[in-house]
C-alpha cells in the first residue's frame, strides 16, 4: 500500500472518530429547556352575582356566590370573605337598589337592607303604592299583625249624630311593615303598641283609603293563611269594597271645614 493511501485511510478514520464524538455528545444528552419564571398573582374570595339580578329582586345564597378576585383590585365596596365571612346573615332581606349582571362583584353601593332608607322604594312591585295609616293595639288586632301578613281594612263612623255603623274598605292587603313596640304596664304586664302600620295599595286604592281615613277610624282585621286555599294570599288582592270603589253610586258629598269629600253612603 503506499504512503498516500495510507494517509488518506487514516484521515477518514480520525474524521469517523469525531464525527462519532459529536453524534454522541448531542444525543446522549436531553436538549436544555428555558425556564421562565411566572409571577404569581395574590387571589381573594370576593362576593360576585350568579346571574343577572333586578331591581327590587331578593339577594341570597341563590343568586351570589364566592369568587377569587386580585387582591389588589379588591375595592372597599366589594365583599370579601376574610372581612365578611357572615355576610350572608347581614343580608338576610336584602334587596338590589338597581340592576346587577351576571359575574359581577356585588357592591355595597347598589343593594339596600332592612331598615335603609330606600328600603321600602325597593320592596315595593312596580306600580304598587306604600300608604300608612294610624293603628293602635285595639285597632291593629291586638298586636299580632307582622310584615308580610294580610289584612282587611275595616272603617268605623258615625252617622246620623250618633250611630256607629262599621263597613269594610278593603281586603286582602298586605302590610309592608308595622311599628309595634312592647311597653312594659305599671302593674308589671306587657302590652303590644304602635302608631302606624304601612300597606300595600295601588293608586286608586291608596286614594280611597286616605279619603276613608278622614271620616273614621280604621281597624285592621288579620286574615287566616287558609283563606288563600292552593292559591297565594296576593293572587286575589287587595281590592276595594264595590261600596268604596271611586265612581260607585253609592257615595255622597261632605262639607267639612269647607273641603268636599266623597263618602260612602250609609243607606
Amino acid at each position: 500500500m503506499s504512503k498516500s493511501r495510507v494517509l488518506v485511510v487514516g484521515v477518514a478514520l480520525v474524521a469517523a472518530g469525531a464525527a462519532a464524538f459529536l453524534a454522541n455528545g448531542f444525543l446522549g444528552q436531553p436538549p436544555q429547556q428555558e425556564v421562565v419564571e411566572v409571577n404569581k398573582i395574590a387571589m381573594t374570595p370576593v362576593l360576585v352575582t350568579l346571574k343577572d339580578i333586578h331591581v327590587g329582586e331578593k339577594l341570597d345564597e341563590a343568586n351570589l356566590g364566592w369568587k377569587d378576585w386580585p387582591s389588589d383590585q379588591v375595592g372597599r365596596f366589594m365583599v370579601a370573605r376574610s372581612t365578611d365571612p357572615d355576610i350572608f346573615e347581614e343580608l338576610k332581606g336584602a334587596r338590589a337598589r338597581a340592576g346587577l349582571f351576571e359575574g359581577e362583584p356585588l357592591n355595597r353601593r347598589r343593594i339596600v337592607v332592612v331598615g335603609d332608607s330606600g328600603f321600602m322604594a325597593a320592596v315595593l312591585p312596580k306600580g304598587m303604592r306604600a300608604i300608612s295609616i294610624r293603628v293602635s293595639a285595639e285597632t291593629g288586632a291586638g298586636g299580632f299583625i307582622l310584615p308580610n301578613d294580610r289584612v282587611d281594612v275595616l272603617l268605623t263612623r258615625k252617622v246620623n249624630g250618633n250611630r256607629e255603623i262599621s263597613d269594610t274598605v278593603l281586603t286582602n292587603v298586605r302590610v309592608l311593615a308595622i311599628d309595634q313596640q312592647i311597653k312594659t304596664t305599671e302593674d308589671g304586664g306587657q302590652v303590644i303598641v304602635g302608631k302606624t302600620a304601612t300597606l300595600e295599595l295601588e293608586p286608586k286604592q291608596s286614594e280611597v283609603l286616605a279619603l276613608v281615613e278622614s271620616t273614621g277610624q280604621l281597624s285592621l282585621a288579620l286574615r287566616s293563611l287558609a283563606d288563600a286555599g292552593d292559591k297565594k294570599l296576593g293572587d286575589d288582592g287587595p281590592r276595594v269594597s264595590e261600596k268604596y270603589a271611586r265612581g260607585s253610586r253609592a257615595t255622597v258629598k261632605q262639607f267639612r271645614y269647607g273641603i268636599v269629600n266623597q263618602i260612602a253612603n250609609s243607606k
